[in-house]
């Protein structure tokens, strides 16, 4: 424990935004860090608890950090100026903690036993900040495996799931390729992730990490289309699936065909690609520039979308939700240490959005064959329509963000005949990860549905274990 009174004398403090008119001109990261005192002070806020919640466990019986990381242990030490063993600490459980440092919901600060008095550790800061001087200081270096295996595996798909089970199997000696359909490593944090949240820097020096440790990259290969997915299972030893869910839900109601209503997912990459200097890869140019944009969707892909609208020059976005507003403040009593249900707003939604909750969206109609206008109602506790209730919404730009159902069947996972759950994801369990094909494996999105990056990095890293298991007869890499 840092400090034993220092939950009681430091007020809590967390890394504060640029300005909304600054940030609105760039599409950079824009939060402020801490300097290195603060944030020692911010460590010793930790009460280093007899049951750290914000641990979560093995099982996630209880709710907190998915990976389960030492957090009372590097708040500590960074509290105490060694910086070096925090990062080794943080590196243990946590193959990217620059990518949960910057876009992680955090739900260890919802578990902290000071968020019963609402003043949790600043524990997402802190990670952040660990890992991003590990980097500036030149501590993150690859580690190559001492001795090669012969053993070779596939994974398919490079997001944070596959970069962390490529990454754990490459560290034990396995000979990993890693395929990607899109030119560059990342997955939705390349291609899904707004820069001005998270900029590709980070995946980029991971990349060259993973490399040096062995991990080959197969980029703008489409498993299923471009190679057969049968072929990889004579080529590999073993085969990871770890592909997003990337169904989207949709919203079949008059007029979806209209020109100027998208999936979120169609617009989102356009940017990154923008910014990245690629080939949007399409003729069918989506912005919001000069545009009255609505974003149906609550999410977090709605606020990305808000964001990026914005910083394209959007004059008026709109989000709405089916839902309820949820209350100002959680019942600590009834919810804590779990995610509670809580009115949140996020920093894109604060740039100047108009929110409404409780619509639901009944048609779309157009002029010319494009989107003009909303046609909307109100909707009581039960989600009825409340009659008389109706009202209409102006729209160029509709982004239809209510989130993905499950991975895309066609190609790869119909190919190979995988059993599917209830959802319609790759069935596998958390203990071994084995699909119903023999040597296949699947984790994170494609297995367990829409999710969190400390949940794929968490499932990457289980399942590498579970092959290095099932290649080697034991393993020595951490569940």
């Amino acid at each position: 424990m840092g400090k034993v009174t220092g939950f009681l004398e430091i007020p809590s403090r967390d890394r504060e935004y640029e300005p909304v008119s600054q940030r609105l001109q760039h599409f950079h990261e824009f939060v402020v860090p801490l300097d290195d005192a603060e944030l020692a002070r911010q460590g010793a806020r930790c009460m280093d608890c007899g049951i750290p919640f914000c641990h979560g466990d093995k099982t996630q019986a209880t709710q907190g950090c998915p990976v389960n990381n030492l957090i009372p242990d590097w708040n500590d030490l960074v509290y105490r100026g060694r910086w070096r063993e925090a990062l080794d600490t943080l590196h243990s459980t946590n193959n990217f903690p620059e990518f949960t440092g910057r876009i992680c919901p955090a739900p260890c600060e919802e578990s902290c036993t000071l968020n019963i008095i609402d003043d949790p550790v600043t524990i997402k800061t802190i990670e952040c900040a660990i890992i991003d001087r590990g980097w500036k200081e030149g501590w993150v270096a690859p580690m190559p495996p001492a001795h090669r295996t012969g053993k070779k595996v596939a994974v398919v798909g490079s997001g944070p799931a596959g970069m962390a089970c490529a990454q754990q199997l490459a560290r034990v000696g396995h000979a990993v390729t890693l395929f990607e359909k899109h030119q560059k490593v990342g997955g939705l944090l390349r291609y899904g992730i707004p820069d001005f949240k998270m900029e590709k820097t980070p995946i980029d020096r991971r990349v060259a990490q993973m490399e040096a440790e062995g991990v080959v990259m197969r980029t703008g290969v489409h498993v299923g289309k471009d190679v057969p997915a049968k072929q990889l299972l004579k080529e590999f030893d073993a085969v990871v699936l770890t592909g997003g869910a990337e169904h989207p839900r949709d919203l079949t109601v008059p007029g979806r065909e209209l020109d100027g209503v998208h999936f979120a997912m169609d617009f989102l990459p356009q940017q990154n690609r923008r910014n990245g200097a690629e080939p949007l890869g399409t003729n069918r140019e989506i912005l919001a520039t000069g545009k009255h944009v609505v974003v149906i969707g609550g999410g977090d892909t709605g606020s990305d979308c808000i964001g990026t609208s914005f910083r394209q020059g959007a004059k008026l976005v709109t989000q709405l939700e089916i839902l309820a507003r949820p209350p100002d403040r959680e019942n600590k009593e009834a919810v804590w240490p779990e995610w509670p249900l809580k009115f949140r707003t996020s920093s894109s939604q604060e740039e100047g959005a108009e929110r409404g909750f409780s619509v639901a969206t009944e048609k779309f109609s157009g002029k010319d064959g494009k989107v003009t206008t909303l046609h909307c109602v109100k909707l009581g506790s039960k989600l009825e329509r409340i009659a008389g209730s109706e009202f209409t919404v102006p729209a160029d730009l509709v982004l239809l963000a209510m989130g993905f159902v499950h991975p895309v069947h066609e190609g790869m996972v119909n190919e190979l005949g995988l059993s599917k759950d209830k959802r319609g994801n790759v069935e596998a369990n958390t203990e071994a990860y084995r699909t119903s094909l023999d040597k296949v494996f699947a984790a994170g999105d494609m297995r367990r549905g829409q999710s969190l990056v400390v949940w794929a990095i968490r499932e990457g890293r289980q399942a590498a274990r579970s092959v290095d298991k099932f290649l080697m007869g034991s393993t020595t890499l951490p569940r």
